[in-house]
């Protein structure tokens, strides 16, 4: 088991501890269980002093530090471009139009079309690490139970289920601006535009509409593989609170 994921586990067992001290009076002794579990789990010298709070913080903590990381990662240059599954390319249905365009020449403003689209989207991902620190903020117990109960993606899917639409409203402003600085807003519409009106195969003429989508998807995909190393893999304890609740 992951120390992350025990983690997990210890946060909850203590929640519910402090639930199980209004009852003691009645003569519940389910808490005097919950502490022996933790101690076999975490087995002799661990920090089952900790408070109910400590453990809620730090699990908040450890989650914001994951999300964090992964916005960091893609805003960073390169942090789309340079990777190979969430680099942002040409639309599917647009790839016939790509290969015209390189065949007659224009490889290098295709290359620069894709370049300003990934460089647009690592502008915005710069906007979405407050959001989801303030997602994770506004946490509950029964929130902190699904995540635990789900899959390695659970977090994910809950940041994704309170922030999309946040998201959505700060990605596209910012990559609006960025597209524009290199006019590629202008040439898209218009090659996008004529080319619909001859296929079938219809390219969606808002770039800006477009470059948002792939750039949510792209920070959902990296936040999902933070949270996999974060249940996996006991990563660096980067403050006092981390420290004492994995030591």
């Amino acid at each position: 088991m992951g120390k992350r994921l025990l983690f997990l586990l210890i946060g909850l067992a203590l929640l519910q501890e402090s639930k199980a001290q209004l009852l003691r009076k009645k003569g519940d002794t389910s808490s005097n269980s919950i502490r022996s579990s933790i101690h076999k789990l975490l087995g002799k010298g661990s920090g089952t002093s900790l408070s109910a709070e400590d453990v809620a913080a730090g699990l908040r903590e450890a989650l914001s530090l994951g999300a964090q990381r992964g916005a960091g990662k893609l805003s960073a240059a390169d942090g789309f471009f340079a990777n190979a599954a969430l680099k942002i390319l040409m639309p599917p249905e647009a790839r016939k139009v790509e290969e015209t365009l390189r065949g007659i020449g224009m490889g290098k403003q295709v290359d620069q079309a894709i370049l300003a689209m990934n460089r647009a989207a690592e502008d915005a991902a710069a906007s979405a690490a407050p959001i989801f620190v303030d997602a994770v903020k506004g946490m509950t117990i029964n929130d902190a139970m699904g995540i635990l109960k789900g899959g390695d993606s659970a977090a994910t899917q809950y940041l994704r289920s309170r922030t999309s639409t946040q998201l959505t409203g700060a990605f596209r402003p910012v990559i609006e601006q960025s597209l524009r600085k290199v006019d590629a807003t202008r040439h898209w519409n218009t090659i996008f535009t004529y080319y619909n009106r001859v296929s079938r195969d219809k390219v969606n003429p808002d770039l800006s509409a477009y470059v948002t989508e792939k750039a949510l998807s792209g920070i959902f995909t990296q936040l999902a593989e933070e949270e996999k190393s974060i249940r996996k893999d006991p990563a660096a304890r980067t403050t006092e609170l981390l420290k004492r609740v994995f030591q």
